[in-house]
């Protein structure tokens, strides 16, 4: 993700112009990062509040003042935003009946092998990570799907880096425990592929 903060901030910078094409660019970059941070927060609702986080950030674009790296913080931070908003209505208002539900559930016209097998590998990391405590959660997806840094992140929880860095560290590992793999050291969070 952060290999392509150069490009993203170049698209930012288009689309703050008018660039349509541009701010295209910025959403194909910065959606599913956003969207898998969402679904950690909200689940199946992720892309409806995606959708309200993307109309934020397209009336709010002007005022956008950074980095690619800032850029995508900044949607973060809108995201967790309407996401809290979200579950608070939720608790004020019910939920579907089972007829509407069952109508919302019919598929789509993409529902192929391929996707329904990324769902399930998604849907189970992502209900991971939702077992963790929510300090961990939130940052271990912010750290992890969106790709900030402990800064970033922590500028979107209101924390402090080293609070944010403490909770990633510790729901890596829980979740490495859960999996009975080691790739979180003292050191910090292993990706894949990666040696130390």
């Amino acid at each position: 993700m952060q290999a392509r903060d150069a490009e993203l901030g170049a698209a930012v910078a288009r689309a703050q112009e008018g660039d349509e094409a541009a701010f295209a660019v910025a959403y194909r970059i910065v959606q599913p990062g956003l969207l898998g941070y969402l679904r950690g927060i909200v689940g199946e609702d992720a892309e409806d509040v995606a959708s309200d986080a993307w109309l934020e950030i397209a009336r709010d674009l002007g005022r956008f003042r950074g980095d690619g790296a800032g850029f995508r913080g900044w949607t973060a931070t809108i995201g967790r935003h309407r996401a809290l908003d979200h579950l608070r209505r939720l608790k004020v208002r019910p939920r579907a009946t089972a007829l509407e539900q069952d109508l919302l559930e019919l598929p789509g016209a993409h529902n192929t092998h391929d996707q329904a097998l990324e769902s399930l590998s998604t849907q189970d990391a992502l209900r991971m990570v939702a077992g963790l405590p929510r300090d961990q959660a939130e940052a271990v997806l912010l750290r992890v799907v969106v790709g900030l840094d402990g800064p970033a992140a922590a500028r979107v929880l209101g924390k402090r880096p080293g609070a944010v860095r403490t909770a990633a560290h510790r729901g890596l590992k829980r979740l490495a425990q859960q999996l009975g793999v080691g790739g979180v050291t003292d050191e910090g969070p292993r990706t894949l592929g990666e040696s130390r």
